[in-house]
């Protein structure tokens, strides 16, 4: 098992696109081409739509890639609604940056260089929302840091949480064992967060959505 639906389904569901703006698409075929994983277009739709409806003023993403993400979240922000984004990778940066100043969003993206674990603990402002997509084996101590930043009633949104089918799979191919651990332990902390109302959605690569009550 490598996918989280059939292919039927996949297909049928890519009839439904819309025209696909041209940034967005040379981010998709070069994240494709060159392995770099960024969120699945489905998501990202989900992703946008709750940015518009939960209207957050200030959003951190932890995990920047190639900004494919941090675009999208950007252009559905308030008129002075800001996306802090987290990222380590030297390259990534490069073209997240490049690709940030193509879209003109540069006012309301700041691009954080840095190892996250060293970052977080320095930040002294809340998040209305949070996106986490990074290394799997950080997840748990990730998320720690991401409920403190986290304000009451804020959203949590974290990709990944099905890894590819593997989360559940009792056949997990050897080169996905390590990384199919670290998510499963994360899946059971995360829905057992205590302040948290968590749901995990299978979209995309498994989507984990949880509002902070308390």
């Amino acid at each position: 098992m490598n996918k989280i639906l059939f292919p039927a389904q996949v297909k049928y569901l890519d009839r439904f696109r819309k025209e696909v703006d041209p940034l967005i698409k040379e981010m998709e075929e070069f994240a494709n081409e060159n392995n770099i994983p960024i969120l699945d277009w489905q998501s990202a739709d989900f992703l946008e739509q709750l940015i518009l409806i939960f209207n957050p003023r200030r959003v951190l993403e932890i995990g920047t890639a190639i900004a494919y993400s941090s675009i999208r979240i950007a252009r559905n922000l308030r008129k002075k609604g800001i996306l802090y984004t987290i990222e380590l990778s030297k390259d990534n940066i490069e073209r997240a940056r490049d690709n940030i100043s193509k879209s003109g969003m540069s006012e309301k993206i700041k691009l954080l260089s840095g190892d996250a674990l060293t970052i977080l603990p320095k930040i002294n402002k809340k998040f209305d929302f949070i996106f986490l997509d990074a290394d799997k084996e950080d997840y748990a101590r990730l998320f720690d840091f991401a409920m403190i930043l986290l304000k009451k009633n804020g959203l949590i949104f974290i990709d990944n949480l099905l890894w590819h089918g593997f989360a559940a799979s009792p056949h997990v191919p050897a080169n996905f064992k390590r990384s199919t651990g670290f998510i499963r332990e994360f899946n059971k902390i995360f829905m057992n967060q205590p302040n948290l109302k968590a749901s995990i959605i299978p979209t995309g690569d498994g989507i984990g959505l949880g509002i902070k009550i308390k």
